[in-house]
């Protein structure tokens, strides 16, 4: 029996509820007057508290993905940027992946990770590979990083996780900082939730690859990561453990995009009504190829059209829920989907442990990849094509150093301050990256861009102050922030 309020994960992921979700969606897909009242719905108003957005249901949503009329499709494409720019603007938040290592028990039939491939070395970082990789990633001009690594209880024990941030955080390389930390590793323990957060993680993220309980089954045959339930209730024992922002995904192409699609937002509404706020970001993932994993042996592959849509309905449905797209992507499906939600992307990634110390921008160690990077710009060159589309690429971690996590920044996000805190500090952290690692061509594009910008902020007071900390940064200061 559905029941979003249930602890238990076959409850609030019901698999008969998704079926008849997705019946619903089929038998309504031409129903032009219903889908017209679901994008009302779902429009942004103004209220004397700000912009706020209703969002959908996961049955009114699955209705959209399933809608087949191209002048609909449309109209859910604009509604989706006019809420992206509602609640998030122009900015783009950057981040890169940093994997500690690929030791692993589980048998993951997708990942070439998985405990039965003998053949790809087997890798973990000393805590001063640690080290190196971040002055690595900080000299490209990273200052939050997603932090990786294997399940596996004796070589990648919690107590190494957080000697590793430890680490990450106490590495200071000229101007470089890495500011937030966010955390992508196995389901775990309350407890270890607990740990996590004293150790100061931003974001908790965890794929649940597929929420099709049989298929899930048949994709980790073996290892921890088969038990269903304990993975998919893992997001309620993190919020239990203090850790108020979670990051949400589903590995598109293992299982049927429209049951993925239907059980995502049934688990954010479930984290909405027992925790009071859902997921903080969504990510997008789809299947790539990777050492000995093959993609066309997954026989549910979408394609970019399908994808672009995916993305714009989820962006209806959860307004002010932060959306991901990596590297997985490429340059041109990137480009794509910016204006149709995403608010956060990868940039000069490596998907290897210990893929950036030691190496050129165009080089990349390839023998312990998780998958192959399609986007395999650097970081300076993407900041540059962000700038170039009219984007603020931004490095601000403001919120989560001041507090504002969980239900706190969802209420910033909804009131409509973000221009007058995000959007400021987007500038001056873009500010830092032009000083301290952009070509001369970035630069010259990002300062004006942060002029144009400045102009935009509301608040005067604000504007005058993002004024003066800008002028600041440029005489040698740094991490200003409101």
């Amino acid at each position: 029996m559905y029941d979003p309020k249930s602890l238990k994960a076959e409850e609030f992921i019901d698999h008969a509820e998704i079926l008849e979700t997705l019946e619903y969606a089929e038998q309504n897909k031409n129903n032009k007057e219903l889908i017209e009242q679901i994008l009302e719905k779902a429009k942004p108003r103004k209220t004397a508290n700000g912009t706020v957005c209703s969002g959908l249901t996961h049955r009114e949503a699955s209705v959209l993905l399933a809608c087949e009329d191209p002048e609909l499709i449309e109209k859910m494409y604009t509604l989706a940027e006019e809420i992206k720019l509602a609640f998030y603007g122009n900015r783009i938040v950057m981040f890169a992946p940093l994997y500690l290592s690929n030791y692993c028990v589980n048998q993951c039939v997708y990942c070439p990770y998985h405990h039965q491939n003998k053949h790809i070395p087997r890798k973990k970082l000393t805590q001063e590979e640690v080290a190196q990789e971040v002055i690595a990633l900080q000299d490209m001009g990273h200052k939050r990083l997603a932090i990786e690594a294997g399940e596996d209880p004796v070589n990648n024990p919690i107590e190494y996780i957080l000697e590793c941030i430890k680490t990450i955080y106490s590495i200071k390389h000229k101007n470089g900082a890495i500011r937030r930390v966010n955390v992508n590793i196995a389901a775990t323990t309350v407890e270890n939730y607990r740990k996590l957060k004293e150790a100061g993680i931003g974001t908790y993220i965890l794929f649940q690859e597929t929420y099709h309980k049989e298929s899930y089954e048949k994709l980790h045959p073996a290892g921890p990561k088969h038990n269903y339930a304990y993975h998919t209730e893992a997001m309620d024992r993190a919020m239990d453990g203090g850790i108020d922002d979670v990051g949400l995904g589903v590995l598109f192409g293992l299982e049927l995009y429209k049951y993925e699609f239907a059980g995502l937002l049934m688990h954010a509404e479930h984290l909405e009504a027992v925790h009071g706020v859902g997921p903080h970001t969504i990510s997008v993932p789809r299947v790539k190829r990777a050492d000995d994993i093959d993609p066309s042996t997954f026989d549910n592959g979408i394609d970019d059209d399908t994808f672009a849509k995916i993305i714009a309905c989820i962006r209806i449905a959860v307004p002010y829920t932060g959306m991901i797209i990596s590297t997985r992507e490429s340059e041109a499906c990137r480009n794509r989907v910016l204006g149709l939600g995403i608010s956060q992307i990868s940039g000069g990634s490596r998907t290897s442990v210990g893929g950036y110390a030691g190496y050129s921008s165009d080089e990349r160690p390839h023998d312990t990849e998780q998958f192959d990077v399609s986007d395999q710009r650097s970081l300076n060159e993407v900041v540059k094509w962000l700038m170039e589309l009219g984007y603020i690429p931004s490095f601000c971690t403001a919120c989560y150093r001041e507090g504002r996590t969980g239900d706190r920044f969802m209420s910033l996000c909804k009131n409509g301050q973000i221009l007058n805190c995000c959007h400021p500090n987007a500038l001056m952290t873009l500010k830092e990256f032009l000083e301290d690692y952009a070509t001369e061509d970035t630069k010259e594009i990002g300062e004006k861009l942060i002029a144009d910008e400045l102009k935009k902020i509301p608040n005067e007071k604000v504007q005058k102050l993002a004024t003066e900390y800008i002028e600041n940064i440029h005489e040698g200061k740094r991490d200003f922030r409101f």
